[in-house]
């Protein structure tokens, strides 16, 4: 039996800011891939639960993560990192502490 003389690539691109990684031609970020991973989820569970993967991007994509554990981690908690400032900044700028007695008082006015 001959097999092709070709190496996979590890389906995984950057976002155009280069602040997200996303498996295949999907917008499943990484990070969610290896968390279902973590959790115990099988890779055709993983793409049952995101039609958008192929089922070969996932088992490259999770034997990538078994070969580079560190280096994926490290991205891992810097993507959590950089969510929780933005989530943070967002709820600076917009609070939501009593959002919703503002939302029902404006819906009475408009009454």
């Amino acid at each position: 039996m001959m097999f092709a003389n070709s190496i996979e690539a590890v389906p995984l691109r950057s976002s155009a800011d280069g602040r997200m990684i996303y498996v295949g031609k999907s917008r499943v970020p990484l990070e969610t891939v290896i968390d279902a991973f973590h959790r115990g989820e099988t890779p055709e569970t993983i793409t049952s639960q995101f039609p958008a993967l192929k089922l070969a991007d996932v088992y490259l994509v999770i034997g990538y993560y078994l070969n580079h554990r560190d280096e994926v981690d490290r991205y891992i908690e810097q993507a959590e990192a950089d969510r929780l400032r933005v989530e943070q900044e967002i709820e600076t700028r917009f609070p939501s502490e009593g959002l919703k007695e503002r939302l029902l008082s404006r819906r009475s006015e408009q009454e």
